[in-house]
């Protein structure tokens, strides 16, 4: 096969031209992006035969920062200074390899209390939770705040006082709103609440932050900022204190790697997003290669795991004591297997022939 040209890799922008008019890195146009350029890392990674996480460690600085765009981030971290933080990177970057390699990246699961839940459920799937050695839990609030005092209540019992929780309202409130809401869930000891209000107010987060840090309670958010720019805001306004990156929302891996950067100089932990539908795949090589080669540190950090839809693919993740065990096997780790994409397949796959077919559809 003809060697791939790295070069399709490296610093992609969509600011050219007329598309800035309709703004390039955000919506759908980014999306696209970002769905385009993860496949050619996948290549690139398969082609040389590494997975993904261990082609970007093993990568030379300055051929890794000639994949980021620096433009409207020059202001927070310069080339020179990223470089300067890979280069520091070095240093043990050997010995936290094998540690990844050995113990695994920690995760949390949400799976286990969404909104909705009957109390029955929410007690069975912590107990198997609590069994499978799970330490870190996430809940969903939001919806009524008698409901959310009791079902905290409940699984704070069910975890017990030393393991981790944390709460996502998945943008329900307003500020005022999220700050009296969560006065009232403090007495839980919630590390953060997630996206308080709306992705976009970054004024409002930071508004959150600063009226919930007496409290001990951090804001986390990032699975819908639209692109470095507004990660760069929101590190610069101190709305966050769990920054959470997504490999699809933003433009691929190569804008991944200038939020990583960011994180890294405002000191900030990041705590990815990571759904089932193969989000989990993707974002468990950007936060091992964050370990090794960016942060050096595990302190408040974990990535997100959710148990949805990993049968369809054919390198699914590896949870070992409720940490991401790094991948294998060459490229980014979403192929899907052939059946489960025939079988779902617009208009003519299995799936769809039963639901268009369905009485009254």
């Amino acid at each position: 096969m003809q060697k791939m040209d790295s070069r399709a890799t490296e610093s992609p922008s969509l600011w050219e031209g007329a598309l800035k008019l309709i703004g390039p890195e955000k919506g759908v146009v980014h999306l696209a992006t970002a769905a385009i350029l993860n496949a050619v890392w996948d290549l690139w990674a398969k082609q040389e035969g590494k997975p993904l996480w261990k082609l970007l460690v093993d990568m030379d600085p300055r051929r890794l920062l000639s994949c980021i765009d620096f433009r409207y981030i020059t202001d927070v971290l310069t080339e020179e200074e990223a470089h300067e933080i890979l280069q520091r990177g070095q240093v043990g970057k050997r010995e936290r390899e094998e540690q990844m390699l050995t113990e695994g990246y920690p995760a949390y699961t949400t799976s286990c209390a969404w909104l909705g839940y009957p109390d029955a459920t929410l007690q069975q799937l912590c107990s198997e939770a609590l069994k499978d050695g799970w330490t870190r839990f996430k809940v969903k609030v939001g919806a009524d705040l008698q409901d959310d005092i009791r079902r905290c209540q409940l699984i704070r019992n069910m975890i017990g006082p030393e393991k981790t929780l944390m709460m996502d309202a998945n943008q329900r409130w307003d500020v005022p709103e999220a700050v009296e809401w969560m006065a009232r869930l403090a007495e839980f000891r919630p590390l953060w609440i997630e996206e308080p209000t709306s992705p976009d107010d970054i004024l409002g987060h930071a508004a959150i932050s600063k009226a919930l840090a007496p409290l001990g309670i951090g804001v986390a958010t990032g699975e819908q900022c639209h692109n470095r720019v507004i990660f760069k805001q929101l590190l610069q306004a101190k709305a966050l204190q769990f920054l959470q990156i997504d490999s699809c929302r933003l433009g691929s891996v190569n804008e991944n790697l200038a939020v990583l950067l960011m994180a890294k100089k405002f000191d900030v932990p990041v705590c990815p997003h990571a759904g089932g539908v193969g989000l989990c795949e993707l974002v468990q090589h950007l936060i091992i290669f964050d370990f090794i080669s960016v942060s050096a540190s595990l302190k408040d950090r974990m990535c997100e795991y959710v148990d949805h839809l990993h049968e369809h693919f054919k390198y699914p993740v590896r949870i070992k004591k409720a940490s991401y065990m790094p991948p294998k096997d060459a490229g980014y780790s979403t192929e899907m297997k052939e059946e489960s994409v025939k079988k779902h397949q617009y208009p003519d796959g299995e799936v769809w022939k039963k639901l268009l077919a369905a009485p009254g559809d």
